[in-house]
């Protein structure tokens, strides 16, 4: 999957559980449950599994269910919803050229997206966290 190139003044990721997919096709920011704040290594080792998702073909429902925002020091550089269901990442924000701003097919079943998948889930407090392991 396509980064922007500001990946390397990224400090702090948050880990977003998408309440309402159905807005994120167009909105301007990413809502959803915080459930998370991967720094340092943890926020480098997350962006090096993003940047490393295989492509795939887009398919058209995009209802996303996890997202990242990802920041520098002092603002937030990009954001990134992931629709496991149609293979569909959107990327957008201050530090995303035009050319990367748009949904992106990614490979879903790829090791990367799995990791990645597993830590979103693994970061989810409580009894949520506990339900949508079973899922």
């Amino acid at each position: 999957m396509m980064l922007p190139p500001v990946q390397e003044t990224i400090e702090l990721v948050e880990v977003v559980r998408i309440t309402d997919p159905m807005r994120h096709i167009s909105s301007e920011d990413l809502v959803g449950d915080d459930v998370a704040i991967w720094e340092a290594a943890q926020a480098g080792d997350a962006l090096t599994l993003i940047g490393s998702v295989p492509d795939s073909e887009l398919r058209r429902c995009f209802f996303p269910g996890w997202g990242v925002r990802a920041h520098s020091a002092n603002e937030l550089l990009f954001q990134v919803a992931f629709c496991y269901e149609c293979h569909g990442a959107r990327l957008w924000g201050p530090g995303v050229p035009a050319e990367l701003s748009r949904i992106q097919g990614f490979d879903p079943d790829s090791s990367p997206a799995l990791e990645l998948l597993q830590r979103f889930r693994g970061s989810t407090p409580g009894r949520l966290g506990r339900l949508l392991r079973r899922s």
